[in-house]
């Protein structure tokens, strides 16, 4: 089957970055874009130029240092700030400038004291100025989720008349539904006039835990560019994850979409900015988390000895992670203790299983988990002579 591919426009840079506690020097920064661009990311949003003499530096610094990945800045539907991204940007191979303004009603009253009329011609204004520094011109609707669906599809047709080549579809608060934010992609595709000019992209924030579903919805229903972070990080609750988009479209192929990623890479790069952000993955995070391979119930830990597949549906090298984690807990069943113990050196017959067993489970009563050097302990109290 042939299929569609997905962009992947990485934001770890800019929107994973405003997360406190999380600020990166100029050098993190550079050894983090390198890595996207190996990862195989199409659009790096290397950070927001005007907003500080570090940011300028920053995106001009990675704008000299990738060869193949778009380099992106973000700017506000202002005149000097778009000035300020296209000179950060001005030494990037392939550049974009990512523009935008806030089109729900909520923030036409309050946050612009404004009018439809007078954001559309904003937007307009400032794509067509951007145009005249770079040929890629991303706009953003900020809080597009909530903006209705007439104006979003008046605002955009106006923007593609003007030469905009993506238009970002933000799910800025994360209230939407996957379906509502499917429904929104598909409205648009169906009723913007010369919408095959544009890229749809969707950008979506973590507020109620469904990030990774709208985006999913978002392509199935048209939108072929993804904004995402590594560990999904980001504000609030975060960003879309890139590791967990990129692997539900591979682990689904039906859908007829992939990304260019090297899904190889994703744990290391997790890693990376982990380690780098000093922000630890959770261990139950989809794809990444240290969790995410690990069986400690008996019933599990038995179907995947017998075969991965009866409850992984990821390889876990295709994601950069050696192997599958078998934890002894106190729900550890004897297939488990048997092919832990085999190990670290110890072919137990069945009998000897079933008396090393019994000292196991008084053991793993009192412990979190039963490491290797337990079971040694654990074998010479059983009195088993291997």
């Amino acid at each position: 089957m042939n299929k569609d591919k997905v962009e992947i426009f990485d934001t770890t840079l800019r929107d994973g970055e405003q997360v406190p506690g999380c600020k990166l020097d100029a050098e993190q920064k550079l050894v983090i874009a390198e890595r996207l661009e190996e990862l195989g990311v199409d659009i790096i949003e290397a950070g927001f130029p005007i907003s500080s003499p570090g940011d300028f530096h920053s995106v001009s610094s990675i704008a000299k240092l990738v060869k193949n990945a778009t380099v992106c800045g973000l700017t506000r539907a202002v005149k000097k700030d778009i000035e300020v991204a296209a000179d950060a940007l001005k030494h990037a191979k392939k550049p974009r400038i990512h523009t935008g303004i806030g089109t729900s009603a909520s923030h036409i009253k309050y946050k612009f004291n404004s009018n439809e009329d007078a954001i559309i011609e904003r937007a307009v204004n400032a794509v067509k100025y951007a145009k005249t520094f770079v040929e890629d011109v991303e706009f953003f609707a900020e809080d597009a989720g909530r903006t209705d669906n007439v104006f979003l599809a008046r605002i955009c047709e106006e923007l593609i008349k003007v030469g905009v080549t993506v238009l970002n579809i933000p799910d800025t608060t994360g209230y939407c539904l996957p379906e509502e934010y499917g429904a929104k992609i598909k409205y648009l595709k169906e009723n913007v006039k010369g919408i095959h000019k544009a890229t749809l992209s969707c950008h979506c924030h973590n507020d109620l835990g469904l990030a990774t579903a709208n985006s999913i919805a978002g392509v199935v229903n048209g939108a072929r560019q993804i904004e995402c972070t590594i560990n999904g990080i980001g504000e609030r609750a975060g960003n879309t994850s890139l590791e967990e988009v990129v692997m539900v479209l591979r682990q689904h192929p039906t859908l007829g979409l992939d990304t260019g990623i090297n899904s190889k890479l994703l744990y290391d790069t997790s890693l990376m900015v982990s380690e780098k952000m000093g922000m630890m993955v959770q261990p139950n995070k989809a794809i990444v988390g240290a969790n995410a391979f690990a069986h400690s119930s008996g019933i599990h830990q038995d179907g995947v000895i017998k075969n991965r597949e009866t409850y992984e549906i990821i390889d876990p090298a295709d994601v950069g992670v050696t192997e599958s984690s078998i934890i002894l807990t106190a729900r550890s069943g004897r297939a488990a203790l048997a092919y832990r113990a085999k190990i670290v050196g110890y072919e137990l017959t069945k009998v000897q299983l079933d008396t090393v067993y019994k000292e196991f489970l008084k053991f793993a009563d009192t412990r979190k988990e039963v490491l290797d050097n337990d079971i040694h302990q654990i074998v010479e109290i059983s009195g088993i002579t291997v």
